[in-house]
């Protein structure tokens, strides 16, 4: 029998399960996302699951479970299944649907921490990191940043100054795969029952990390690149996979694109170190662009802020405001819609 406490069951999934019709049957959490169907973990071992038709048709995709989601599922035989409800999500980290305005799909669920994760024989993307921290805070879930390849060398001082307005705000760790101290102090911050998830580009070293921190190969990476001299790694799904006396890992696929879908502008402010500046300015609903005695740009004017942190502020606002009012637009007409299609069914009755 499986030990579920160690996936991160507890009370609150409990209570939550109580509320469901489905209360007597057996739970279990999503290990693999496949294209029609779901591994799953369950007290009584690994099952293969399908959706009942009514999630099927009844949900849109963007509500199918996701890696980390907690289900209810009835035994086909012992090793199918058939999920017949899913426990509301909590700590999702999602991205914005590539080609889509308001859409946003869930790439785990139930997160505890998510490892950031950069390669240092790569230019850091400081504003990447800015763009996931929002996303992960507005989830209440915790950010950290993880260096890899020190091995191979990097400017300190530099990395120091990227840093300087993060620095208090997140965990960071320099890590090499090669180093048994860097990856027991890494894999000492993961506590049993906690869930992680890694994210970042491809070829940053994410699953070769988690190889490391679980002692075996677990997920492929292949060759280095004689052109780039960077291993590219294999993942093209989210899996899930337990540590021995630990937590759960999640691996996800290099993300290009992380739109963003949380329009927090508290959290934005204080991440970037704008709040303080904000209290200081002449106007209560200054935007911060062109305002008469506005503190944060002349912070920007004189080399308080960074230039590149406080345009980044207005790209990230943009861009949120623009999911929610897209998202917004979305709701009104499906809203619309659904009332033009009950009256056309009262004027209709025998339809």
């Amino acid at each position: 029998m499986n030990n579920l406490l160690l996936y991160g069951w507890n009370n609150r999934l409990f209570q939550l399960k109580q509320s469901s019709s489905f209360n007597q049957l057996p739970h279990g959490r999503v290990t693999v996302v496949h294209k029609t169907c779901y591994e799953i973990i369950s007290e009584e071992g690994t099952f293969l699951c399908e959706l009942t038709g009514n999630l099927l048709y009844g949900r849109s995709p963007a509500d199918y479970p996701c890696t980390g989601d907690w289900i209810l599922y009835q035994p086909v035989d012992k090793e199918r299944g058939i999920i017949l409800d899913i426990l509301p999500r909590e700590r999702t980290l999602y991205r914005r649907k590539s080609g889509t305005a308001s859409e946003r799909q869930a790439i785990a669920s139930y997160v505890d921490k998510a490892f950031i994760v950069q390669s240092l024989d790569m230019e850091i993307n400081i504003r990447r990191v800015e763009r996931f921290v929002l996303q992960l805070t507005d989830e209440n879930i915790l950010p950290v940043l993880v260096l890899t390849k020190t091995d191979l060398g990097f400017d300190e001082e530099q990395i120091d100054a990227k840093l300087n307005h993060l620095r208090g705000k997140l965990p960071v760790f320099l890590t090499s795969i090669y180093s048994e101290d860097d990856i027991d102090k890494l894999r000492r911050y993961i506590l049993s029952g906690e869930t992680v998830v890694f994210t970042g580009l491809s070829g940053v070293g994410k699953s070769s990390l988690i190889n490391a921190l679980c002692g075996q190969e677990l997920f492929l990476t292949s060759a280095i690149s004689n052109s780039t001299g960077k291993g590219r790694h294999t993942s093209t799904r989210r899996e899930m996979v337990l540590m021995e006396n630990s937590g759960v890992l999640i691996d996800t696929p290099g993300i290009k694109l992380f739109g963003v879908t949380a329009d927090n502008t508290g959290a934005l402010s204080e991440m970037l170190d704008i709040d303080d500046l904000e209290r200081s300015c002449r106007f209560d609903d200054c935007t911060h662009t062109n305002e008469p005695g506005c503190a944060v740009i002349e912070a920007v004017e004189n080399g308080t802020l960074d230039k590149g942190a406080y345009e980044n502020y207005h790209k990230l606002k943009r861009e949120a405001r623009h999911f929610t009012s897209s998202e917004h637009d979305k709701r009104k007409r499906l809203k619309s819609l659904s009332k033009r299609v009950k009256q056309f069914k009262n004027h209709n009755p025998d339809l």
